[in-house]
């Protein structure tokens, strides 16, 4: 793929670097060009831009790092939150960043060590962080300095704290709901089109702890309707949900040790094939325990809707198909009823289209405008019988920035669109559906 297509390139993983900046007070620090970083008073933040310049021809504008100018959220508004890992250390995360040769990027990168927390892309700006153009365009990035196989060792109760106050601050200033469908880590962003589900990233990973992170955020879990309710929350308790998961990109198998996941089942039995993402296993084969398999497991915290029980057991809707988990009764808390909204069809659709954008339709982009980007269904539907948590109101629309200068026609334009999406938790990642095509329902 192209630079122009914001992948968001991954960091390559080159180990632990000593953490070469000493402890700050909770101040904002200006950068060398006198900018101040966006961050709440009781965060101790600096300022250090990432590279935006060009990387080739003086000609070319189109070959650039390592984000686009905009200016939201007056132009594209900004709906998510991404929390990754850096996959580096600390320091050679920020010079990567630098790097417009690297063409990759986030709004701020929080160290492990002390939770020092430094800006790098305005938030008015887009990085090139999630791997999804929509979402780049209508979100703020998080890293997180660590490794995803190690990220207990690397997931401090200092990053915890200050990544937590950050999101808290950016959801106030940019009116963005302290929910799992738009605090996300970047294993919940969607692919763009069906064939790049492979190619999308894990991250944080299994070992960062939802609960603790979202009950920092002032939204613990806890019991929010009837027993009955078909609204379901995840909610393991991270130490002693002791799971063994193998990193297959190393042939290892990794320590059992505590984690956010729950294993997903194609039958109430733990003989029984792992879930298998339909995205992700394109020939139809099992599911893994491959920690990278994120289809084969739901994340404390994450909702789904019931779809069946069994003795110890409990069936969700998954990727539209029945995934089942151990709920033992003497486990408390595995899962809580919750009140909310879910999505179904409408009545007399049999199976309604997924979306990994919100993009405006053809028709509404102007009639010279040559790279009209509509939305491709993704390889999941939601079928009649199946509900799935969500029903928040997708921003629609497409940001167009094609060069370092605007120098083409509409270029860094937003064009909104007048077809409503909304948001749903399909799987393990969000995606979006055309609020016409299905019914929002609240739950209690």
């Amino acid at each position: 793929m192209t630079s122009k297509q914001r992948t968001g390139l991954a960091l390559a993983l080159t180990g632990v670097g000593a953490l070469s900046m000493a402890l700050l007070s909770p101040v904002t620090q200006a950068g060398a060009d006198g900018v101040r970083p966006e961050c709440p008073r009781s965060l101790a933040c600096d300022w250090v831009p990432a590279a935006y310049q060009q990387t080739g021809d003086p000609a070319d504008k189109e070959t650039y790092g390592n984000y686009d100018t905009a200016d939201r959220p007056h132009t594209n508004k900004v709906a998510f939150i991404v929390l990754h890992d850096t996959e580096e250390d600390f320091d050679t995360t920020l010079k990567i960043f630098k790097n417009p040769l690297k063409q990759t990027s986030a709004h701020y990168v929080v160290r492990s060590g002390d939770g020092h927390v430094t800006q790098m892309v305005k938030g008015k700006d887009v990085a090139w962080q999630a791997g999804n153009w929509y979402l780049n365009s209508h979100s703020i990035g998080i890293e997180q300095e660590g490794v995803a196989v190690d990220g207990a060792k690397w997931y401090t109760p200092e990053m915890y704290r200050s990544t937590a106050r950050l999101v808290r601050y950016l959801a106030a200033k940019y009116d963005i709901p302290l929910d799992r469908q738009h605090i996300i880590g970047h294993d919940g962003v969607p692919p763009t089109s069906a064939s790049g589900t492979k190619n999308m990233h894990w991250d944080p990973g299994t070992y960062w702890d939802w609960n603790r992170f979202m009950a920092l955020l002032g939204k613990p879990t806890v019991p929010g309707a009837p027993k009955s309710s078909e609204l379901i929350t995840v909610s393991p308790d991270f130490k002693r949900n002791q799971q063994a998961f193998r990193d297959c990109e190393k042939g290892v198998d990794l320590p059992v040790q505590g984690s956010s996941a729950l294993p997903l089942h194609t039958a109430p039995s733990t003989e029984a094939p792992l879930f298998s993402d339909p995205g992700l296993h394109t020939d139809g084969s099992p599911g893994t325990n491959c920690v990278a398999d994120w289809g084969s497991k739901i994340s404390a915290t994450q909702q789904a809707v019931v779809a069946d029980h069994a003795p110890g057991w409990t069936a969700i809707w998954w990727y539209g198909r029945k995934a089942w988990f151990e709920t033992p009764a003497r486990s408390r808390n595995t899962t809580l009823p919750t009140s909310g909204h879910v999505v179904r069809p409408k009545a007399g659709r049999t199976d309604v289209p997924v979306y990994g954008v919100a993009y405006p339709e053809q028709s509404e982009y102007p009639a010279d405008f040559t790279d009209k980007r509509v939305g491709a269904p993704l390889q999941y539907t939601i079928k009649a019988g199946q509900s799935y948590p969500g029903g928040g109101e997708a921003p629609t629309g497409f940001f167009y920035a094609p060069t370092i200068d605007s120098s083409y026609p509409y270029d860094h334009a937003y064009f909104a669109g007048k077809e409503k999406y909304v948001t749903v938790q399909i799987g393990h990642r969000i995606a979006f559906v055309k609020a016409s095509d299905v019914d929002i329902v609240r739950t209690r």
